[in-house]
């Protein structure tokens, strides 16, 4: 067999032979679109909020609602597709995303964008984790090294080219084509993958669907708590009620899965320390970039009155920096280890993040903004890919996609939570969508994610070395 040429099976029997560049392709389009949602839609929140007449709060749920229900559903999709298939989940997915992004079109209220949204989210969360098994599962042993890196860059190119892809859009169509671009790419999408993709499966244990609903419940819970805690006031019934509820469903959630014989999350996993740290650090590092980015994308428009595709293209020292400096990192993890990158990275964008908060006013010339922005690029390179290495050090193979889809949930747990609190202490400070009532609330709250950076710097410090000549290091392969 050719090594650019790929197995196609029903079942256990191999029928035909298709091209490594296919399956690729196949596995990576579908995924590519919902990377690209996390952040496309962060240019376009100005211009939605005019449009719908949306507040403050509602903008979050623009976001959270894709961000939790991708993270709430993610687990339960790799056992889906273990039980019934992963490529017929996998297809699932695409279908779901693709009519809930056309859905989101649609809207005229922001509460029918938010719903879809969290439909959006549920169909990503099939997507980015059974792409790569089934594109693994498609392509010989010597091919699959360069099709996984392929795959990993493509994934970092939608989470890089959102904000300007969005502001692009934006600027040349309007704010529902950022949606509309969807439906294409998932028609073309879904004959790609029965084409080029073999259905697979695993072990048929019974979806934990306990698990999953006091998860999503509690973490829902506490991030509408946060979010409502200015307007209904920190000690009322609704706001206590539910960050208390949302706290005691997650504690319930550990002891179910204690007792599971078929876990959603297998807590065995966090008996290992390069694991249970590595989550620490992501929900942490996802808490403060991600919240702080909330807050200075708009700050680039509402206050310094740059159009969308504007603002995109400002930050693109700040997405398009761990294009380069991921790969560069993860050669390098071996020798250098993998606890000093991530300790480095946190550090550098928590310097980013502080050095804005001082930079910023009203007026503010960009080339101020540029050092932090390219600070913070390098610092998330630095992160990215030996964190990933840090979760899976230890891991073996039967738990690997159990353990990467908990990193994954972690990490968009920390962008939902991260975006409510930063949002809460922006409007507890009397900030206002306007260009004069803006700058002095962004400023506290964007210093909270950079404490929240530190904060995981310090976590980092946990992590076992990582180096691959070391005796006590975790390994990196």
């Amino acid at each position: 067999m050719s090594t650019l040429e790929a197995p196609v099976e029903t079942g256990t029997n191999i029928r035909r032979r298709i091209p490594v560049w296919l399956a690729i392709i196949a596995a990576s389009l579908p995924m590519f679109m919902a990377t690209l949602d996390n952040l496309v839609m962060t240019s376009a929140l100005p211009v939605i909020r005019t449009s719908l007449n949306a507040g403050i709060d509602e903008l979050q749920w623009f976001v959270n609602a894709y961000t939790l229900s991708f993270a709430t559903f993610m687990l339960m999709a790799v056992a889906l597709g273990d039980r019934y298939g992963r490529r017929t989940v996998f297809l699932v997915g695409i279908t779901i995303f693709t009519v809930s992004s056309a859905l989101s079109a649609l809207s005229t209220e922001p509460w029918m964008l938010i719903v879809t949204r969290a439909a959006q989210g549920v169909g990503a969360a099939a997507l980015m984790p059974l792409s790569l098994t089934l594109l693994v599962g498609s392509v010989s042993a010597r091919m699959r090294p360069l099709a996984i890196g392929i795959w990993g860059g493509i994934s970092g190119l939608g989470v890089a080219l959102g904000p300007l892809i969005g502001g692009a859009v934006v600027e040349g169509w309007n704010w529902q084509a950022i949606f509309w671009l969807n439906v294409p790419v998932g028609i073309v999408g879904i004959p790609l993958v029965l084409l080029a993709l073999p259905n697979s499966f695993g072990a048929r244990l019974r979806a934990d669907v306990v698990g999953l609903v006091l998860v999503g419940v509690g973490v829902l819970g506490i991030v509408f708590g946060i979010v409502r805690g200015n307007d209904a006031g920190w000690s009322s019934i609704e706001v206590v009620g539910s960050l208390v509820g949302g706290a005691l469903l997650l504690v319930a959630f550990v002891v179910w899965e204690s007792r599971s014989g078929a876990p959603l999350l297998p807590l065995r996993l966090f008996r290992d320390r390069s694991f249970s740290v590595a989550n620490v650090v992501g929900l942490t590092f996802s808490f403060g970039i991600f919240g702080s980015i909330f807050i200075l994308i708009q700050f680039l428009q509402i206050v310094q009155g740059n159009s969308p595709l504007q603002a995109g293209v400002m930050t693109m020292p700040w997405t398009l920096a761990p294009m380069v400096i991921a790969p560069l990192a993860g050669l390098v993890a071996g020798r250098v280890g993998t606890r000093t990158l991530i300790v480095a990275g946190l550090l550098f964008q928590s310097t980013a993040i502080f050095w804005l908060a001082t930079v910023m006013s009203a007026d503010v010339e960009y080339v101020a903004l540029l050092g932090p922005f390219i600070f913070a690029g390098v610092g998330m390179g630095l992160v990215f890919a030996p964190s990933s290495t840090a979760v899976l050090a230890n891991i073996v193979d039967a738990d690997r996609a159990k353990a990467s889809g908990t990193n994954s949930t972690v990490r968009e747990i920390g962008v939902a939570l991260g975006i409510a609190a930063l949002t809460a202490v922006f409007t507890g400070s009397g900030g206002e969508l306007t260009p004069t009532g803006y700058v002095h609330a962004a400023i506290p709250a964007i210093a909270v994610g950079g404490v929240a950076l530190l904060a995981s710097a310090l976590v980092a410090l946990l992590l076992p070395a990582g180096r691959s000549s070391s005796r006590d290091a975790a390994p990196t392969n």
